[in-house]
């Protein structure tokens, strides 16, 4: 039975300090135990309208001074995240992890004035062929009223572990008027500065090296949150969902091409490679209302 463990703390904890657990703590790798179901719980947080502003820019939403990016309130929950990657019970490290896909959940728009209470938790996990997957559930809270909910599965690879996947396909949508991103090689930094999240392997090729990167990676939920700040003008201010899976990395400086259709209950969307032949992000968004 796995065991059940509950933090709260008094204050958003801060990144720099839980990436210094993360890069140069040691941990032995998985213990072939279950997970302990953690939960992480922080109360009324103040958001910042500064870095608001520069995160908006940095993954291209049309900020208004008020009204939140969806995928801001993720920035916030990551936080949470890296406290159980490093909780005394986890027994392997961060930097052995993949994340495999994210949904987000939007019930309401949520104001820069607004307090935010935050909890997460390490819900469940299973062995699969490439290693043990596991998912962590996020839930924003303005007063009592649940506003966002996220859902991130992570992989934690184990070398012995079955077959190799197949490289992954793209869609079968239209590519004829496909949008084109230039990725600068800053672009890592930009992001950190604006997210607070200082993951070396995103920041400079000679740091990414040393954790076994030949290039900077771009961060996931960059990817994620620029495509979403592309279609942001038809979703409005609807409720809605927006699932994705990461399929290849994106490295910088380089450039991607993305593309979206709208269907009978929201819409589909892709990143890819220049030629838009490889995916890096395939995602969709549903409407709930």
């Amino acid at each position: 039975m796995s065991q059940s463990l509950n933090v709260e703390l008094a204050h958003m904890p801060s990144l720099l300090s839980l990436y210094r657990k993360i890069f140069f703590g040691r941990k032995p790798g998985w213990d072939e135990k279950p997970l302990p179901l953690i939960q992480v719980r922080v109360a009324n947080a103040d958001l910042s309208a500064a870095q608001l502003t520069q995160y908006a820019k940095v993954c291209g939403f049309n900020f208004d001074g008020d009204t939140l990016p969806p995928t801001y309130l993720y920035v916030l929950a990551f936080r949470l995240h890296a406290v159980i990657f490093t909780h005394n019970s986890m027994t392997f490290p961060l930097l052995g992890m993949i994340h495999l896909k994210n949904s987000i959940q939007s019930f309401r728009t949520v104001k820069a004035h607004e307090k935010v209470s935050l909890e997460c938790a390490l819900t469940s996990s299973e062995l699969k062929d490439a290693g043990l997957e596991f998912e962590l559930v996020s839930k924003v809270y303005v007063g009592t009223e649940l506003v966002w909910q996220a859902s991130s599965t992570y992989l934690y690879r184990i070398e012995s572990a079955g077959r190799r996947a197949r490289p992954p396909r793209a869609g079968d949508m239209s590519w004829d008027n496909a949008k084109v991103w230039v990725l600068s090689d800053d672009l890592g930094r930009q992001y950190a500065k604006a997210s607070g999240d200082y993951n070396l392997i995103h920041l400079h090729p000679l740091l990414s090296k040393r954790f076994g990167f030949e290039r900077v990676l771009a961060h996931g939920m960059w990817s994620k949150a620029r495509c979403l700040a592309e279609v942001m003008p038809i979703i409005g201010a609807r409720g809605f969902s927006v699932e994705v899976e990461f399929k290849l990395p994106v490295f910088m400086p380089s450039e991607v091409s993305f593309a979206f259709e709208e269907n009978d209950t929201g819409l589909v969307f892709e990143l890819r490679d220049l030629k838009g032949r490889r995916p890096h992000i395939q995602g969709h968004v549903s409407y709930l209302d």
